[in-house]
């Protein structure tokens, strides 16, 4: 099966370079017609590097999908595979913390559709963060606990490389103690939207968010195809009758004017603002964009100076087919917000019920790691994840460095493929965490050690959270064609998740990562 995929993506790349030099195809300002995400990519002979890869981009939205099953027009964004780095060039790795989730839940509607997610689309550290990682809140009056762990791994090289576990934990806020919210809704009702799996589960999803809203929140309601206008003006919270009509009342029409729309939204919100409160505008869209500016920057451009003062992003992503990933993981980066995608009414509820006040209520600003690892015991090392969100090692004390935000109660996780001496003992490293506390502007730095007394001997026996991490990093380098999981298979890691399902008893997204790994199996 993988050899047929090959051979049909080799033969696709050459029709197309056929084409090109034919003047077969007419010159265009929009990216390439022709996307990789339908092929299988080969993992790259040699480790790849920093640098970034082009943009992997759709065919013509008017073009036919590949078969009656894959989706297609499809945008995602290769951002390569970091390299293993030596101690003796380089001991501090730096990267800006990020809680999005979106590239699991794409992959997991892949996989309930019956196909593989593209390699582009998978960014290791958002399948990861997806999981719950049981580490302890910080103690009281503390914004943020620091947890490391670590130990042998089941896919690593040899026996003298480990995992380390990063993993950042901040303080809950209960539901009664969340700040009242200015929440401006910013909804693409264009043509693309007209599917149940789209603005039929906007609507689904905001009915949701209605019953978990404060008697003195507010509620404006932008909408945005060929134009953007306003369908609710700020409503509280009390009256969530009016908000629902309004709810109920979208329907599709025209193209997609996102430029217009968040322009719009973000001057509501300012009419909205609660100087000490949430202000937040939450775009839902499947992120195509066709009029106006199209671009991620060109966008933000627009709406920086709402940003400044402090109007924070979320871009939540809907549907499958014309779906612009790297738009909307983009803008939520550089809109001091988070990117989810829902794929279904479980999803929505997560984010919208359980997880709501995390979802909201920001508690870090520009919060990064910085970690510092000790030339005399680790040879080298590799972070999993986090390609597009490293920062430069000299910047990690600038605050004007923009870098993540986090929510109430959220945790963010990053993991470590490392090499030690043999023999060495001691500080394997020093996790620094940096932060703006939002509501008093100080920034804020902690950091714990961590030694080789601490690493666990045998992966089994180690914190099952922190197995759960590393099978879960696997199964999306794999997944990824990443270069340091050639050695790995989809097998080995089925065996993984299925024993740590054992442990994990009644962890019902230990249960739904099984049955996925199960599909993706299959198909490998």
């Amino acid at each position: 099966m993988n050899t047929l995929r090959k051979a049909l993506g080799y033969c696709a790349v050459f029709l197309l370079l056929f084409l090109a030099a034919c003047g077969g195809g007419a010159a265009s300002t929009e990216a390439p017609t022709q996307t990789e995400a339908e092929y299988f990519i080969e993992p790259a002979a040699e480790a790849p590097s920093y640098e970034e890869q082009p943009a992997v981009s759709p065919q013509d939205s008017g073009g036919n999908p590949p078969n009656k099953n894959e989706p297609y027009d499809m945008f995602f964004e290769d951002y390569g595979v970091n390299p293993s780095i030596d101690t003796e060039d380089d001991n501090l790795s730096t990267f800006a913390l990020d809680v999005d989730t979106g590239s699991y839940t794409v992959m997991r509607n892949y996989l309930n559709d019956g196909n593989l997610p593209p390699p582009e689309s998978v960014r290791v550290e958002e399948y990861v963060n997806y999981f719950d990682q049981g580490y302890p809140l910080p103690p009281p009056h503390q914004a943020f606990g620091i947890t490391i762990d670590g130990g042998p791994s089941p896919f690593t090289q040899t026996e003298r490389y480990d995992m380390m576990r990063v993993g950042i934990q901040g303080y809950d806020v209960p539901d009664d103690e969340r700040k009242d919210a200015a929440l401006t809704f910013v909804i693409d009702v264009s043509g693309s939207m007209d599917m149940d799996n789209r603005l039929g589960l906007v609507k689904q999803s905001l009915e949701m968010l209605v019953e978990q809203l404060h008697r003195d929140d507010t509620v404006s309601i932008v909408v945005y195809g060929s134009n953007a206008r306003v369908v609710l003006e700020p409503t509280r919270g009390s009256d969530s009758g009016r908000i629902l009509d309004a709810i109920y009342s979208l329907q599709p029409e025209g193209a997609t004017n996102a430029e217009a729309g968040l322009r719009l939204g973000y001057g509501m919100a300012m009419e909205a603002y609660k100087p000490d409160g949430i202000n937040r505008v939450i775009l839902c869209s499947d992120g195509v964009a066709n009029v106006g500016q199209t671009e991620a920057d060109s966008i933000l451009e627009q709406i920086d100076r709402y940003v400044e003062e402090g109007i924070t992003l979320t871009t939540i992503g809907f549907g499958m087919d014309n779906y612009n990933d790297t738009l909307m993981e983009q803008l939520a980066d550089n809109g001091n917000g988070f990117y989810a995608y829902v794929d279904d009414r479980d999803e929505a509820r997560r984010l919208f019920i359980d997880e709501i006040t995390g979802t909201l209520q920001t508690i870090a600003l520009d919060a990064k790691v910085q970690v510092e690892f000790n030339p005399e015991v680790v040879m080298r090392y590799r972070l999993v994840g986090y390609e597009n969100r490293a920062v430069d090692d000299d910047d990690f004390r600038n605050n004007e460095v923009d870098a993540g935000e986090i929510g109430a109660g959220h945790s963010v996780t990053a993991l470590y493929e490392i090499k030690l001496y043999p023999d060495a003992r001691g500080r394997i490293a020093t996790v620094f965490m940096r932060w703006e506390d939002p509501d008093t502007q100080q920034v804020v730095e902690v950091s714990r050690d961590f030694d080789t007394s601490q690493l666990a001997y045998d992966f089994r026996e180690s914190d099952p959270y922190f197995q759960r991490a590393v099978v879960v990093a696997e199964f999306a380098e794999i997944l990824k064609g990443s270069y340091w999981a050639e050695e790995s298979s989809m097998d080995d890691v089925y065996d993984e998740a299925r024993r740590l399902e054992e442990y994990l008893y009644r962890d019902d997204a230990m249960e739904e990562f099984v049955d996925l790994v199960r599909r993706a199996r299959k198909g490998w």
